[in-house]
């Protein structure tokens, strides 16, 4: 890098630190300035804030992975998860907002009763806030390492001096500015990453080195271009990505409903919960997540496929576990000078963006559901959000020091999807069905560990272990639920006037509450959610087949994409919006 592309890269710090100083003060009124904005957010602020902390800086660096290794259909393994995202979008979005909670995990004791209730939330607080979050940070910590290692040559004995002092910056930003900060910030920081992914794709597919979408078709299988897998065997056919139909319906009809994944979450969770409880009312919750899904899985991935494809015709040499390092050699291959700034300062937005959220909804889970609710009850406002800005820093020296014991990355995923396998039904159940209990909920988040080990002792392998560990659990969570006692009435129709979510599985409370109207007509929502899939699939394939040149199928495609956008605006006008703007 030259002189000019360090004066970006500078330049992008200073603005980003910039942001949060201004917003410092508004943040440090009260925890739910700190943690929720106010419950003020634009849809369009919190639909940005949650696609811009779904790209970390590893994330362009594992599709390039998975694309190198089994073509754009090996980009499977994620895109499944639009089922469930889309689910949250028309079944989920409103009723979070319409919680008036602060976290998620404050959840438990308006639904379940009882000491379960408060065990289940100081439990989760931990487990999620603390447990689970170090460790998505410190894969995201891990992937920076990896990618400056890979521009600049740092030796990996002194590469972590510099992930801190980043590390370092994110959680004085953070601290400082709270969620307003860390929401704006995010929008600016996903312009500057999109705005480079694209712009060094397109260099690199119309280099000499490739000639252009044409040249590198001509330089690579046919079969690296296919959307979907082969499923007629359990081997590759040609060298196509081939999956059994068992394994590819486990991605398809499994792991979204049935798994707890970070951004994924069935019924909406972690940091999109929070945004969805931030938005300014339940209709900018549901657009926000809407514009977060299609976004996610449909816009924001051809630029990455893109120079994944390009990368294997470039550094054919690279090996299965470095695939990934094409996508940092493309930059420093084809990037001129500026253009390298541009695209290293993204790379930082991306770490950043992922980094101040983690530790913005970890630390609200610390200090609202474990700190305030068991420890220090009866302090004011500003203490809670010193403890939050403290909380913060302490949240931030802990990952690091996990990021030290992380040695493979997708291992860090595929261990945080098993240790969620089968709790995905629960989460979605609960907000429908009267019967289920805090021990419901627990059962579920114990059984995975304790049957994990046993899967690792008979040798079976991720996903197969999801096969195996998603039945279980469920079967384990519905025989508690039934030998416990239910939630107490009380607290059942407390939480049926709040969020009045309908349905038969309600029946027995219904009843005792005529005078509470649910406004759920779930055959549209199921419709509406029937479509939305129809209509993130059909903006990915179709931006795949315009790149590509398959311009009858890019036409279908579109007018999918249409049909959809007109059934649930349709849909959505017909419900009544004024019945749902609180």
């Amino acid at each position: 890098m030259g002189l000019f592309d360090f004066l970006i890269v500078i330049a992008y710090f200073i603005f980003s630190f910039g942001i949060a100083v201004y917003y410092s003060r508004r943040a440090g009124k009260s925890t739910e300035e700190f943690f929720l904005s106010g419950r003020n957010l634009p849809w369009y602020l919190a639909g940005l804030s949650m696609v811009a902390t779904t790209f970390a800086a590893d994330t362009p660096l594992a599709v390039t992975e998975l694309v190198a290794k089994n073509g754009i259909a090996g980009n499977w393994i994620w895109w499944n998860f639009a089922f469930g995202g889309i689910l949250t979008v028309f079944f989920f979005a409103r009723l979070w907002r319409r919680a008036g909670i602060m976290t998620e995990v404050e959840f438990a004791e308006i639904r379940y009763s009882g000491k379960p209730a408060k065990f289940l939330r100081g439990f989760r607080a931990v487990y999620l806030g603390l447990f689970m979050n170090v460790i998505i940070m410190g894969w995201v910590n891990k992937a920076l390492a990896i990618i400056l290692i890979g521009l600049f040559g740092i030796a990996e004995t002194q590469v972590y001096y510099y992930v801190f002092a980043c590390m370092l910056m994110v959680a004085a930003y953070s601290a400082l500015s709270g969620l307003w900060g860390v929401v704006v910030t995010d929008a600016f920081q996903f312009f500057i990453a999109m705005a480079g992914c694209i712009v060094l794709a397109i260099l690199v597919v119309n280099s000499s080195s490739i000639g252009g979408i044409e040249g590198l078709q001509n330089k690579l299988p046919n079969f690296m271009f296919n959307f979907f897998p082969d499923l007629s065997s359990v081997k590759s056919v040609g060298g196509a990505f081939a999956l059994t139909v068992t394994s590819f319906l486990a991605y398809i009809g499994i792991i979204w409903w049935a798994s707890w994944y970070p951004g994924a979450e069935p019924g909406g969770g972690g940091y999109v919960a929070q945004r969805m409880m931030s938005a300014k009312d339940e209709k900018h919750s549901l657009f926000a997540t809407l514009f977060f899904q299609v976004t996610h899985y449909a816009l924001r991935p051809w630029p990455w496929i893109i120079v994944g494809l390009c990368s294997l015709a470039l550094y054919p040499e690279l090996a299965d576990n470095a695939k990934g390092m094409g996508y940092i050699y493309a930059m420093r291959d084809f990037l001129p000078a500026g253009l390298k700034g541009l695209l290293v300062a993204a790379f930082f937005a991306a770490y950043m963006s992922t980094i101040a959220t983690q530790l913005n909804w970890g630390t609200s889970y610390i200090i609202n559901d474990f700190y305030r609710r068991f420890l220090i009850k009866d302090k004011d406002e500003k203490h809670y959000v010193k403890s939050s800005r403290a909380a913060t820093i302490i949240l931030m020296l802990i990952s690091l020091v996990v990021t030290l014991l992380i040695t493979r990355i997708s291992g860090a995923w595929e261990f945080i999807m098993e240790c969620g396998a089968g709790v995905g039904l629960v989460l979605i159940l609960r907000w429908f069905w009267w019967r289920v209990n805090a021990w419901s909920e627990i059962s579920a988040m114990i059984t995975p560990f304790v049957i994990y080990p046993l899967l690792i002792l008979f040798d079976i392998k991720f996903p197969d272990t999801l096969l195996i560990l998603v039945p279980s659990t469920s079967i384990v969570w519905l025989i508690v639920t039934f030998l416990t006692e239910p939630t107490s009435n009380e607290v059942l129709e407390s939480f049926y006037r709040r969020i009045h979510p309908g349905g038969r599985l309600w029946k027995k409370v219904s009843d005792s509450l005529p005078d509470v109207k649910s406004d759920g007509n779930f055959l549209i929502m199921f419709v509406n959610w029937v479509f939305g899939v129809i209509l993130v699939y059909s903006i990915l394939f179709g931006i795949g087949n315009l790149i590509f040149g398959y311009f009858t199928e890019f036409i279908i495609s579109l007018l999918l994409s249409i049909l959809s956008v007109f059934v649930i605006y349709r849909n959505l006008s017909k419900q009544g919006w004024e019945s749902i703007v609180k």
